[in-house]
């Protein structure tokens, strides 16, 4: 699934200050030090290519986790601090929706001194 990296890697390398490395053996996004995404494609043998992303908590979590159970699922290890990965291995990924989820989820690790500076 190259072509879901790219776009990730595009994606979140056009936010303020990102870093990219390999962490637990993923492509793993940070904003001054704080992980804020990270890419997985067949995790632990999960079949899933997915993006997994901070939400702002559990109830955050669990209203997207009902609302649209194709898109979203719960990541291994992430799952218990609120975040949620985002399926781009489907033919129909609405890639304006994982856009806006990963830089929700920098919005939500960055720095204040990012955010008050604009942000993304």
């Amino acid at each position: 699934m190259t072509d879901a990296l790219d776009r990730i890697r595009s994606i979140a390398l056009l936010l303020p200050e990102v870093e990219e490395r390999v962490s637990h053996g993923q492509p793993t996004f940070f904003v001054a030090g704080k992980q804020f995404a990270q890419f997985r494609d067949d995790h632990h043998g999960d079949g899933r290519v997915a993006v997994c992303v901070r939400t702002s908590g559990m109830d955050e979590q669990a209203m997207l986790l009902d609302a649209a159970p194709d898109t979203y699922s719960r990541p291994a290890y992430l799952g218990p601090s609120g975040w949620v990965a985002v399926n781009v291995a489907a033919d129909d990924v609405d890639w304006a929706l994982v856009e806006d989820r990963v830089a929700r989820s920098w919005e939500l690790a960055a720095p204040a001194r990012l955010l008050e500076a604009g942000g993304r």
